[in-house]
């Protein structure tokens, strides 16, 4: 740290880095649920790991490890002097001692090597935080650690004493990077300026400032191509009289390569040829990091591989090409998966599927299921629900961001509003314009018959669909940020009546977390349809609009509210919303507050005559590797005759 005597002090060591260091169920009904192919591991009670995801605790230190030879527990007092809690908190995190507390160290020697690795940790962590005058003392056995020999036996129970001086804040003064690239063209190739990460005269001297400011600058290079840039100098100075840290970066820009070729490596099944085509690095292009990311993820969406890397080669070759090396370990080909529910509403239910993950060598996905549910003690089959399907994926046709799927399904479908027995087939195709914009389309035919309010009537549909989806979300799973947004269209015409129609969707939905610890998140939702076309009686009720249930309107049952107040039928019309207020405990657990609002009407346009059916409710909310599970409660603000007065929905997810 500070060099007793000297006014300035260069901060660097041989590398030249800154540092010396849904189901619901109504009220009175009880649900259980159980699933055949759960696998639940608990190593201990601090950990549960589901589905090899780990829900809570440290799963990795939960599994039984082998015991270490000779452990040495010991305890630890830290104090950080006449600082503010964040830089108390710095140090803290950076203290190995601190944060391995609770968990022996390998023997004696193990024990002095992790408190003398502090003096450097600790160093970082004020360096993070612009302190570079301060001091550090570890003890332990009455010494300073540093000056124990090797060899040092401590006795269990060991008590070490950190105590810390941050010493002032200091600023940045002179600020020079040299070779810093030429401002892009291309609006996707530039990069924020070092600035933008406090690496400005007068801002707090932090070592982080420098670091990013430094990966900024090598990052504007690898945008225009330079795949080899980096910083080939550091050099910090530290003027403690003046409290000033003067730096020096020099980036090595290395020449502009171009993609070479691409080898693969570890296929078995797999086409090595298609694998490589799969990436779209394409020999000749123009080196670009955005590229070799996107590549990765196309290589991941496959879902043929429990591992894939892209890795350009460290060495642009003298004809300025860079080889691009992807190694690949294959899962296995086949799984066959079953599953089973019970419901004291709805009976007992299993379903089952056979997928099969690489056909013919280029990642095409059969998957094969079919499913029974609804079976309750009166053992009638005319009330169960069946389900048998096959769909087929060709993923990476006509170009590597674009997927074909051919799907075939008959069904039978019981529901409080209408019985649906049928088939449909379809040809669909995704293509993945961009990491957040996704378009698709689909072309369909469907034959079914249904059961409703209005009697029976047999229906067949003739159609295709258009859509896209832009996600912006910073967490699809559990977002706290950002917003999502999709949109179609989809025209059929109905032969049986020969009545044409077309069906409009869109779906906003926008997420805020309020203060610096974010714990509080505004959430909200806005949901619209509308069919242009024939009376709701000539068209199939599977297609009508429906609302009600656990992502939808919490209070009411399961597509409950649709068409008049008498009977629910469905309608050409919905307009959908929910706002949720998410406050979280802690760490894992978070409260919610909800209020959803739907209003179906009976024509094109909602006539807004009477008021939205709505509900409100509270929830809870833990955090886990698959998503946050919840549990809400509901009521119904505005019931009808018959609804329940509370219902409860729990599942994995958010409800939007």
């Amino acid at each position: 740290m500070k060099s007793k005597g000297a006014a300035h002090e260069v901060l660097r060591n041989g590398s030249g880095r800154l540092s010396a260091k849904g189901t619901a169920h109504r009220a009175g009904a009880l649900s259980v649920a159980l699933a055949l192919t759960l696998t639940v591991h608990v190593p201990q009670a601090r950990a549960l790991e589901l589905f090899g995801l780990c829900l809570f605790g440290d799963c990795r230190n939960a599994v039984e490890a082998p015991d270490l030879i000779d452990p040495k527990p010991y305890d630890v007092t830290l104090t950080v002097e006449g600082a503010d809690a964040d830089v108390e908190a710095a140090v803290k995190a950076g203290s190995a001692l601190w944060g391995g507390r609770n968990a022996p160290a390998a023997g004696s020697a193990g024990l002095l090597s992790r408190a003398r690795a502090d003096y450097r940790r600790i160093q970082a962590a004020l360096y993070d935080e612009a302190r570079y005058g301060g001091t550090i003392s570890i003890r332990a056995d009455g010494r300073e650690v540093a000056d124990l020999p090797a060899g040092h036996d401590f006795a269990d129970g060991a008590v070490f004493t950190v105590s810390v001086r941050p010493g002032p804040v200091y600023t940045f003064a002179a600020l020079a990077i040299d070779n810093l690239p030429p401002r892009s063209d291309d609006p996707r190739d530039r990069v924020d300026a070092p600035s933008t990460a406090g690496f400005a005269t007068g801002s707090p001297a932090r070592a982080g400032a420098v670091r990013q400011a430094g990966q900024l600058a090598v990052e504007g290079w690898r945008q225009q191509g330079h795949a080899t840039a980096r910083i080939a100098e550091r050099e910090a100075v530290a003027n403690h009289p003046n409290r000033t840290l003067r730096v020096r970066l020099v980036v090595d820009p290395g020449p502009r390569a171009s993609y070479g070729a691409v080898t693969v490596e570890g296929t078995d099944r797999m086409i090595p040829s298609f694998v490589a085509r799969q990436t779209g690095l394409l020999p000749g292009d123009e080196y670009d990091p955005d590229d070799v990311e996107r590549a990765r993820e196309r290589l991941r969406r496959l879902g043929v591989f429990n591992a894939a890397t892209v890795n350009p080669a460290e060495k642009v070759e003298e004809d300025g090409t860079l080889p691009v090396a992807v190694t690949v370990e294959e899962r296995k080909l086949r799984r066959i998966g079953a599953g089973a529910t019970y419901s004291t509403l709805d009976g007992f239910g299993a379903e089952a599927f056979w997928l099969h993950r690489n056909l013919w060598g280029r990642a095409e996905r059969l998957r094969i299921e079919g499913g029974v549910s609804g079976v309750d003690g009166s053992f009638n089959a005319g009330n169960y629900d069946y389900r048998l399907g096959a769909t087929l994926g060709l993923p990476g046709r006509f170009t590597p961001d674009t997927d074909i799927t051919l799907s075939a399904l008959a069904d039978r479908e019981v529901l409080d509003s209408y019985t649906r027995t049928g088939a449909e087939t379809s040809v669909g195709v995704v293509h993945y314009q961009s990491n957040r914009l996704t378009w698709s389309g689909s072309l369909f035919v469907d034959y079914a018959e249904f059961e409703d309010a209005m009697g029976t009537r047999r229906l067949g549909l003739v159609g295709g669909s258009a859509g896209l989806e832009y996600d912006a979300r910073n967490d699809p799973l559990d977002s706290t940020a950002g917003f999502f947004a999709s949109a179609s269209a989809t025209p059929f015409y109905e032969w049986e009546f020969g009545n044409p129609a077309v069906q409009f969707d869109g779906e906003v939905r926008a997420y805020q977390a309020l203060g610096d610890g974010g714990r509080t998140v505004l959430a909200g939702r806005v949901t619209a349809g509308s069919i242009i076309g024939p009376a709701p009686a000539l068209l199939p009720p599977d297609r009508l609009y429906f609302a009600g249930g656990g992502t939808s309107v919490r209070g009411f049952a399961y597509r409950s509210i649709g068409g008049a107040d008498s009977t629910t039928t469905g309608g050409k019309s919905l307009i959908e919303a929910s706002a949720e207020i998410r406050q979280g405990v802690t760490d894992t657990i978070s409260v919610v507050g909800f209020i959803d609002a739907a209003m179906v009407g009976t024509d094109s346009l909602p006539a807004f005559d009477r008021a939205p059916r709505a509900g409100a409710g509270i929830g809870l909310r833990y955090k886990t590797g698959l998503g946050p599970l919840r549990l809400d409660a509901a009521t119904p603000l505005n019931p009808r005759p018959g609804d329940g007065r509370f219902a409860i929905y729990a599942g994995i997810g958010q409800a939007f």
